[in-house]
């Protein structure tokens, strides 16, 4: 059973859809069957895995309104090892539609149920807000992992973020988990930087990553090439980050299994 994990964060630019991506190729990297489901509609996510958004056939919105099948819309990424669910600016017509369907909270839920037996892991990459679509992607999974700037106004989104988690694993998804915070585009000479990150340990202690990304100029630069940072330079900062990242992933969720008989 696939472990479904929505990375989201309300607040843009924090390095959300570059930790999806990055972290779903090295978790497929270590042997592991991946799918990447681009739940934004500026479909970055899409675009940053090599393919071409302006020119798909299926899409998440096809799969979210009922129209086709998920594996219809699946694409494989052969390159990278994985499989992506790609989005399009589609999508912003679907949030509206899926107003009007009924169990519109689950659509991407039940959209996924079917395939769950094909993949070890699912992860989510969601649009930066709190509308229909990222609650999609929370009552589907059994994790939320967020990506945070270390900087001021990302303590007060955080917040936020963390009360919809708790009213949703209330009043819809009881298995929604906060997987992990984990800290982006952090530069240690930066004295204010240093203090939120602080802060963050102080207050969620080992639900924080140890792993930190840092800023890296290959890991923007990665996305105009179509690859994960990993393929674009793996001897880059950003990439070895990002290997960490997935190896203390793998780690904490071996230590959540139960053991074998």
């Amino acid at each position: 059973m696939a472990r479904i994990i929505t990375i989201a964060n309300q607040k843009g630019g924090v390095g959300k859809t570059t930790t999806s991506v990055n972290l779903a190729a090295a978790i497929a990297g270590k042997n592991n069957r991946v799918l990447l489901v681009d739940l934004d509609p500026q479909g970055n996510a899409t675009m940053g895995c090599g393919v071409n958004k302006h020119t798909l056939k299926n899409s998440c919105c096809d799969v979210l309104l009922g129209d086709v099948r998920l594996h219809e819309a699946v694409i494989k990424l052969d390159e990278i090892g994985m499989d992506i669910l790609p989005a399009n600016a589609d999508l912003t017509a679907a949030e509206v539609g899926l107003m009007d369907l009924p169990l519109r909270e689950k659509r991407l839920g039940l959209a996924l149920e079917g395939s769950q037996e094909q993949y070890d892991y699912i992860f989510i990459d969601c649009p930066p807000s709190l509308n229909m679509l990222t609650i999609n992607a929370l009552v589907a999974s059994g994790g939320v992992l967020v990506p945070l700037q270390t900087e001021y106004y990302a303590l007060e989104g955080l917040s936020a973020l963390m009360k919809t988690i708790e009213q949703l694993k209330i009043s819809r998804n009881p298995d929604l988990q906060l997987e992990g915070i984990l800290r982006t585009m952090h530069d240690p000479r930066n004295n204010l930087a240093v203090e939120v990150s602080s802060q963050l340990i102080t207050h969620f202690k080992d639900k924080v990553f140890d792993t930190i990304i840092p800023r890296n100029v290959r890991v923007a630069e990665a996305p105009s090439y179509g690859l994960p940072v990993l393929m674009y330079d793996k001897s880059s900062r950003g990439a070895i980050s990002y290997l960490a990242l997935a190896s203390e992933v793998l780690q904490r969720h071996a230590q959540c299994q139960p053991a074998s008989a």
